[in-house]
């Protein structure tokens, strides 16, 4: 066995508690697999039948392919093939249990795994670790699954062996190591007491006391975490993960600040710390002292990518858009240079982008957006893209680009369905925007936020019937939708029809929502309709207070006006007309109170 431990890495394993795709790779169907690659089992041309290897092989066993472990075998995997992982690993493991031959272990391991079957995966590996000792894949594996199932005493003896016959120049990154694998555990206070036990006889070392600081940070106890930190920056007064370590560790934030500013004074090379220096001044909202930060480690590496995006930013979250600009441009343009795979372009071309459209220059925001290239944010960009064209008029444009748009799934389709369906209504196209979303409806006929919508275009329309009835399925659909109980409810306050029945629809949406601003100004409205003119206008100012939004200011306006209050109702008409002097409701509602600005 060798001095090493070489760590399964558990996201190999295991990934968000589940495990990860990356999986052994399972062997031919007819084949079991070897103990470092999976080789077809085979049978000699004539004589004793045998498993072969592709070359000897002294650890493993001569194990005869008889008929019958033949039939066993290729049965195991058509029946893994159909789904029937149970049988496949059963069949696998009892073989190999009778030839006593690890590479059967070892598919049956895979099976279990790809099937998340922790215990029985468990099982088989133990097997394997028995059948072949000095496999380091079986190790690996072996470690991981009884680390993973919480069986530390199982484990315990093998970090104390391990750590013992390592060499010393090894010994301390086989700590980190096996702190690493601990961290995986569930019990957290356990795995620290093993870390804590097995490192015991090494306190000299500094990778003992980073270990230790990051197991107690990760089971919570801060102040533990800090003084092993400090005694492993106290052997090593330069080792940047030590005083990282004692920043993180470090409750308040301007001493931990100070910690690191005086790191780099003494040592003002070191990157990984200035970086993070820089983040915690970027999060105590000290931008410019970040930005100094910034420019120091650009200046030792201009063409830096991780500064050069964070710079950018920096720029987009304190507003200062040349810098945004400059910065962004800047990174986009290295990686157009040098493509990397492992850096994402597209949070950058977004900002690029809304930065050009926030300057009313469309086409260079769309020239931004047409560079996200198929992936999460690709639809999204595209349905922007569309909205634009719209915008500057080229409504068939973006129309057109909507319909070759290849949407994956019930979630795209309906996205695609809805934005088409809002580029003609904000065109004033009703009818034609209500068409789209029928046939979407013909489509997914219980999707919610089609309803929605088509509900509020229907009341666009004046078809007030349909729009109800939208709105009701919703409701039936979605017991929990304060949007519909909203808007079901203020479509009957706003005239003044059913008025008992929409303040119980609107005292149903707030228990959902009770902060809602617009909910609110439904609250108030109904009131204001059943003559509580008190009610109304606490519900409005509250409202207001929270989203001084056009609509409630109107509907506040007219309570006050009703109550005699007209200067203060004129007052806050004013306010809505210079935010938005289009509005229909406010010209509406002052024809009929036959008021003036």
């Amino acid at each position: 066995m060798k001095n090493a431990l070489v760590i399964v890495t558990l996201s190999t394993l295991f990934a968000a508690g589940g495990y990860a795709q990356a999986q052994p790779q399972a062997p031919d169907t007819s084949a079991a697999a070897t103990q470092e690659s999976p080789t077809p089992v085979t049978a000699k041309p004539a004589g004793n039948k045998k498993v072969a290897t592709g070359k000897a092989d002294e650890s493993l066993p001569s194990v005869q392919l008889t008929a019958p472990l033949l039939y066993k075998l290729l049965r195991a995997e058509l029946a893994y093939q159909r789904g029937d992982w149970q049988l496949a690993y059963v069949s696998n493991l009892v073989a190999a249990q009778e030839t006593r031959d690890p590479r059967l272990a070892r598919r049956a391991a895979e099976i279990a795994l790809n099937a998340k079957q922790v215990s029985e995966a468990l099982s088989a590996v133990r097997l394997w670790h028995e059948l072949a000792p000095a496999s380091d894949e079986a190790n690996q594996f072996y470690l991981g699954l009884i680390v993973l199932g919480d069986n530390l005493k199982e484990a315990r003896p093998i970090f104390i062996e391990r750590l013992r016959q390592a060499t010393p120049q090894g010994r301390g990154l086989l700590i980190l190591q096996i702190q690493r694998l601990l961290a995986n555990t569930k019990d957290k206070a356990a795995a620290f007491a093993l870390l804590e036990e097995v490192t015991a006889p090494y306190q000299d070392l500094v990778e003992t006391h980073l270990a230790l600081a990051q197991a107690a940070f990760i089971k919570n106890d801060i102040a533990r975490a800090n003084s092993e930190a400090q005694i492993a920056l106290k052997i090593k007064p330069d080792l940047e993960l030590a005083v990282l370590m004692v920043a993180q560790s470090t409750r308040e934030r301007s001493q931990a600040l100070q910690i690191l500013a005086d790191f780099l004074k003494a040592n003002p090379k070191s990157r990984e710390v200035r970086v993070a220096y820089a983040k915690i001044l970027i999060d105590d909202k000290q931008y410019d002292q970040a930005r100094e930060q910034f420019e120091v480690l650009l200046k030792e590496d201009p063409k830096d990518l991780t500064i050069l995006y964070a710079m950018g930013i920096l720029g987009a979250q304190t507003n200062d858009i040349p810098m945004a600009e400059k910065y962004l441009g800047a990174y986009l343009q290295a990686l157009e240079d040098n493509p990397d795979e492992s850096r994402d372009p597209v949070q950058a071309l977004l900002i690029m982008s809304q930065i050009a459209e926030d300057r009313k220059d469309y086409p260079a925001a769309l020239k931004w957006l047409a560079q996200v290239e198929p992936g999460p944010a690709y639809m999204a960009a595209q349905i922007r893209s569309a909205q634009l064209m719209a915008i500057g008029g080229d409504l068939n444009g973006a129309r057109n680009l909507l319909s070759h748009l290849k949407p994956q799934g019930q979630r795209e389709q309906i996205q695609v369905i809805v934005a088409d369906a809002q580029l003609l209504r904000d065109a004033n196209r009703v009818p034609e925007a209500m068409t789209v979303l029928s046939n979407g409806l013909k489509r997914y006929p219980d999707d919610t936020g089609l309803l929605y919508d088509y509900a509020m275009l229907a009341e666009k329309a004046n078809k007030m019937d349909v729009m109800e009835t939208a709105l009701r399925k919703i409701i039936r659909l979605a017991p929990d939708n304060q949007h519909a109980y909203n808007a079901l409810g203020y479509s009957f306050a706003d005239r003044n029809i059913h008025l008992q029945e929409a303040l119980a629809l609107i005292e149903k949406a707030m228990k959902i929502a009770p902060e809602d601003p617009f909910i609110m100004d439904s609250m108030g409205w109904v009131q204001f309709r059943l003559g509580r003119l008190n009610e109304a206008e606490r519900y409005l100012r509250r409202a207001y207070a929270i989203r001084p939004d056009v609509e409630i200011g109107v509907h506040l306006g007219e309570v006050l006006w009703v109550k005699g209050q007209k200067a203060d109702a004129q007052q806050l008409w004013r306010d809505a007309n210079q935010k938005d002097p289009q509005s229909d409701l406010l010209k509406s509602t002052l024809a009929r109170l036959r008021a003036q600005l």
